[in-house]
């Protein structure tokens, strides 16, 4: 048919046939004024996906926009995408991956009725790889009704969450959709790792207009058993164009009968996990007995922490497991070694059997210990290996596929162990990274190539024990949630290769909140966003995709950073005095126009003053005058040169010992010149520029201040820190995420705890980021406790975290607020136990569990706390971290072996009880 009477005002064509492969789309969607609705795709007609070829639709009227399209004869699918251009040029793509419409057959010509695609956030999570993939994982073809008749009449969907034994169809009032019939639906069919269901019925048996609805089919039933919630659907009157071959009908948003999907997983930390096949350590090699055991109570989800490489001074520093060496590079502490492969030496298996059973005793992980006996184990099985390894296919398909971070991570470990350092810095000719040279140093056959070619052997046991053990769980059902730190060491592989990309003479950290009163210094250095923007981000596009191969979830440590980072300078050593970066300073003048004297040496100096020495220094404020300080006036001070910067000061006193042997003398004269150091009211950021130093009210220099002056400094302050920042911030973050979020299918949650500014619950709720819900640690000032009931569904709800204490563990450290938890949250009158007993436990976990969060996970600590025979009598060992210790030993081992746990008969049905009334129902 010749279009010539077609009108930019009309549905469709005048005359009432169509050539052959001609489609006329039309796709629903209320623009405002100005916005126009565009569509590319593959193959010249669509350009090519070039967005200036892309075709502009012609608006009709009801929201309907419409185009023609002349196909090639034989094109068997189309793929093609919808974009909406804004009066001001904007282009806004419709959500999700490419249309793919699969043409039929010997078809003259096709009607396809599109919606616009953008689900809500519900939905959206729905079709992360954690669900879709994992979850209501389809392992066989599920066939839906063809129709052989010449006109066609076709209905798809995507719908992700299927359970298994039902299978989606559609009923209505036509006969080809069973007239409402529940026995008589038309069946729709999808493909096995798909979630596009489809079917078609005789065109001519439909009548125009027509209501109908999609529902769930039970297999085995052979019926109807549960339509969509809400209204019914409806096609307009289309009866005039019988002419047609085809008529296809693509919709979006399946209403979910059941309602929105929740699920329970369970937290533990790989090392943590015990059994009598691991080695001092917990292991990958331990996570599908812990997968069995989850599927089996009624868990959906395994979550972990980091497992990257943090080997750099051989030591119980290493054991922080978010200061990694490589994003890339997996932890060889983590390894079997049975699995990897045996040794022949007799004498040498009955050695390790041994020291495995020694360190197996042992109720905290010896981290320094078991490295040590591993990395012996590593080398003794390598030189047995090695004439034969390097020529497995496996390997050098697993080479070849990762080789462009493998070998500058191989070249690095074995610099860091031959310089005796992981700082680069002091490694001569090679503290610069060049890739022809380092690509030089590691060809095969050069006297260092078994020292180097050792991590190419580690790193492929470790890619395939930890992907053997993924694979496992996504057959099981289970999601493997992963966690990805928000830094990297500044003695790390990137670091050293890509430098441009960090700001490596800055520190990340974090501000005051209830895990560490003076703040957090991490260590790391920030991000320079502006370079890494120049590429798109390819950097962290590469690390999410390489964590996709391993996991279908994560959770990103401090989402906060990719809004604003606290940035501590070089020069300091606490987390008070940093400040966020990106930020928008404040300048002299403004500063005065809150009614404020800008003094700068009472505001920005250190204020020291004779009266605050005694309460800091005690019997020793004498020595820290002579020592320390410099008299300016009468009873004023400041610190000497030598002496006016934290890191100066902590250079001084830890020159001849280190943090631990630091004696208590010292320590405390230490500490308290931090404390002088740190009593400022403003943080110098540059010429003119002036943050608020966090926290100021807690400063004697606040406290010496009248009350007058106090208020101006906290109406300041509220501003900068709470108001200022909110629409600079979330333009920061919308700059970013988007696009690295949109490197993988994985599930995302962020990590939202502490000093969250208001802009960082629309971005994560904008772009389908489940945020973190803590009963002890609400989100809003004027309440102490977030009453799980409360939680949002775009969120995961837990007990705790491994920087918090245990339910136990928290029961017993402040008894007023655990009488106010006890008769306020839990709702229990009379006197709060002393001792968080099983039953208080599980009231605990069950109202987790009936949260309406997607997901309540639970620290498995908190778990066994429910069966007071089953749990370690040493509440406060469960611990896993102190924020506030950098020099912290991660060593929490479980008391209970895996194996006991999967037959603790009692324990199991308590939590396979929970699970089922709660509604959190595996796929």
């Amino acid at each position: 048919m010749n279009c010539k009477k077609y009108s930019k005002t009309t549905d469709f064509c005048s005359e009432k046939h169509f050539n052959k492969m001609e489609i006329f789309l039309k796709i629903h969607y209320h623009t405002k004024p100005g916005e126009n609705i565009f569509i590319t795709g593959k193959g010249d007609i669509l350009g090519n996906w070039d967005i200036v070829k892309a075709i502009r639709l012609n608006y009709s009227q009801n929201g309907n926009w419409t185009i023609l399209l002349n196909i090639p004869e034989g094109t068997t699918e189309m793929e093609y995408k919808y974009f909406l251009m804004d009066q001001w040029d904007k282009m806004i793509w419709e959500w999700g991956k490419n249309r793919t419409l699969r043409l039929p057959l010997n078809q003259d010509g096709l009607f396809v009725q599109d919606h616009w695609i953008y689900p809500v956030n519900e939905e959206k999570v729905l079709f992360s790889s954690a669900l879709k993939d994992v979850v209501f994982k389809r392992e066989k073809n599920l066939k839906g009704a063809t129709s052989k008749s010449k006109k066609i009449l076709q209905f798809s969907i995507a719908v992700p969450a299927v359970p298994q034994g039902y299978q989606i169809c559609v009923s209505g009032e036509s006969k080809a959709l069973g007239n409402w019939d529940v026995e008589k639906p038309l069946l729709l069919g999808c493909d096995a790792g798909d979630v596009v269901w489809s079917g078609s019925a005789n065109l001519d048996h439909f009548t125009f207009p027509s209501e109908y609805k999609y529902g769930y089919y039970d297999t085995r039933m052979k019926k109807l058993v549960a339509f969509e919630s809400g209204h019914n659907r409806s096609l307009e009157d289309h009866s005039e164009w019988r002419d047609i071959a085809g008529y296809l009908v693509s919709d979006v948003g399946f209403k979910y009968p059941q309602g929105p999907w929740r699920g329970a997983g369970v937290a533990v930390p790989v090392f943590s996990l015990r059994s009598d096949e691991s080695f001092g350590i917990g292991e990958f090699n331990d996570l599908p007995d812990l997968i069995d055991w989850a599927k089996t109570v009624g868990l959906s989800m395994v979550q972990i922490l980091p497992v990257n490489e943090t080997i750099a001074t051989h030591s119980w520093l290493d054991s922080y497991p978010y200061k990694s060496i490589s994003v890339f590079a997996l932890h060889p502490v983590f390894l079997n070694l049975q699995k990897m492969g045996k040794l022949k030496d007799k004498k040498a298996i009955a050695q390790f059997s041994e020291l495995q059973q020694a360190l197996n005793a042992e109720e905290f992980v010896n981290y320094p210990e078991v490295h040590k006996i591993k990395s012996a184990y590593f080398k003794l099985l390598f030189d047995q290996e090695k004439d034969s390894f390097f020529e497995d296919p496996s390997y050098v398909a697993f080479f070849e596929s990762n080789k462009d971070w493998l070998v500058p991570y191989a070249a690095y470990a074995f610099l860091r162990d031959k310089n005796k350092t992981a700082d680069f810095r002091k490694w001569g000719k090679y503290s610069e990274y060049n890739r022809k040279s380092i690509e030089k140093l590691c060809q095969p056959g050069t006297k260092d190539w078994d020292d180097i070619s050792i991590h190419y052997f580690l790193q492929y046991h470790l890619d395939k024990q930890l992907k053997e053990v993924s694979s496992y769980a996504r057959k099981q059902g289970i999601v493997l949630k992963g966690d990805i730190p928000i830094g990297i060491s500044p003695n790390s592989v990137e670091a050293w290769t890509e430098p441009e990309l960090f700001n490596l003479r800055a520190q990340a950290g974090a501000p005051p909140d209830a895990f560490a009163i003076k703040g957090q210094n991490w260590g790391f250095p920030t991000y320079n966003w502006e370079k890494m923007a120049e590429d798109g981000y390819i950097w962290w596009k590469k690390r999410l995709s390489k964590m996709a191969e391993y996991f279908d979830a994560y959770r990103i440590d401090h989402i906060l950073g990719f809004f604003r980072i606290w940035e501590i300078p070089e020069h300091a050593v606490e987390g008070l005095l940093g400040t966020f970066n990106p930020a928008l300073p404040l300048t002299a003048d403004e500063i005065k126009s809150f009614g404020l004297d800008f003094d700068y040496e009472r505001l920005v100096k250190p204020y020291i003053r004779h009266h605050l020495l005694g309460h800091l220094f005690g019997v020793f404020t004498d020595e820290v005058i002579d020592n320390f300080l410099e008299e300016t006036a009468y009873r004023t001070f400041k610190m000497k040169a030598g002496f006016d910067t934290q890191k100066k000061v902590n250079d001084h006193f830890l020159k001849d010992t280190d943090e631990e042997n630091l004696d208590e003398k010292n320590r405390r004269i230490r500490d308290g010149l931090f404390e002088l150091i740190a009593n400022v009211l403003f943080i110098e950021s540059g010429y003119n520029q002036f943050q608020p130093r966090i926290t100021f009210q807690h400063t004697s220099s606040f406290a010496d201040m009248d009350i007058d002056t106090q208020n101006r400094l906290n109406e300041l302050y509220n501003h900068f820190f709470y108001k200022r920042h909110d629409d600079f911030w979330y333009h920061k973050a919308m700059d970013k995420l988007p696009g690295i979020i949109s490197a993988t299918d994985m599930l995302v949650c962020g990590e939202d705890l502490g000093m969250v500014p208001d802009c960082v619950h629309p971005v994560m709720d904008q772009l389908g980021i489940l945020s973190l819900e803590i009963q002890r640690m609400s989100k809003d000032p004027k309440r102490k406790f977030a009453h799980p009931a409360d939680a949002p569904y775009m969120s995961v709800c837990t007990t705790s975290t491994h920087d918090m204490s245990t339910t136990r563990g928290w029961w017993e450290s402040d008894r007023n607020l655990i009488q106010q938890f006890y008769n306020e949250q839990l709702g229990n009158p009379g006197e709060a136990p002393f001792f968080a007993e099983p039953w208080l436990c599980e009231q605990i976990v069950r109202q987790h569990a009936h949260s309406p969060a997607m997901w309540t996970t639970f620290p498995i600590q908190d778990l066994m706390a429910m069966d007071g025979a089953f749990r370690w009598e040493k509440t406060h060992e469960e611990k896993i971290n102190e924020p506030s210790n950098v020099r912290h030993h991660w060593k929490y081992r479980m008391f209970q072996k895996i194996s006991d746990l999967k037959h603790s008969g009692r324990l199991n049905d308590l939590i396979r009880q929970i699970i089922l009334e709660s509604g959190r129902f595996p796929g």
